[in-house]
């Protein structure tokens, strides 16, 4: 009983269609959630560089990314899935588990620039090197706003496993209305 992932862990069962069909909301619902915090950075950014009138299209560009990093983080999740341990709580066990998740975005978003680089005509190696605009701070500086916005859905993703969905949602948003 140490390991939390004994009872109560989220299990795709039925057809293959029903997998599909969850993988596919959990896709789409990941994808809003970073397209928000996305969009909200793009507008920060617009905003502190006073460019007016605001481009409509780096939100398409935001969401686009939001797009992709959710397709890496479910990637990861794949591979590395959770695993939460009772021992050391919630917080603590998934606390490497957030940093392996980093790395895993971080290789694939580094491969997607040397792939788009390939597209505008430019070598693979080059385009690789140009990412974060090769400067080591403003990598690091995306990696820890990336990890301060997947914190809260690894938690929520913790807490589910360990919880039950029903009762993480009841925790977080109060019991469901009766439609009496």
């Amino acid at each position: 009983m140490n390991n939390l992932n004994t009872q109560n862990r989220i299990v795709h069962g039925g057809s293959f269609k029903d997998k599909l069909g969850s993988e596919f909301k959990k896709g789409i619902s990941l994808s809003l959630y970073f397209g928000i915090w996305f969009c909200a950075l793009a507008f920060l950014g617009a905003t502190t560089l006073r460019e007016w009138p605001i481009p409509l299209r780096m939100f398409g560009f935001a969401l686009i990314k939001a797009g992709l990093c959710a397709k890496f983080m479910l990637i990861g999740e794949a591979v590395f899935p959770f695993n939460p341990n009772r021992r050391l709580g919630i917080v603590p066990s998934l606390l490497a588990q957030s940093l392996i998740y980093l790395a895993i975005v971080l290789l694939l978003n580094i491969l997607e620039s040397g792939v788009e680089g390939l597209m505008h005509g430019k070598e693979f190696i080059s385009s690789l090197a140009a990412f974060g605009n090769g400067d080591p701070l403003h990598i690091l500086a995306l990696l820890i706003v990336y990890w301060l916005i997947v914190w809260p859905y690894l938690l929520f993703t913790g807490m589910s496993i360990v919880l039950g969905n029903t009762h993480t949602i009841t925790i977080l948003f109060g019991p469901p209305k009766n439609s009496s």
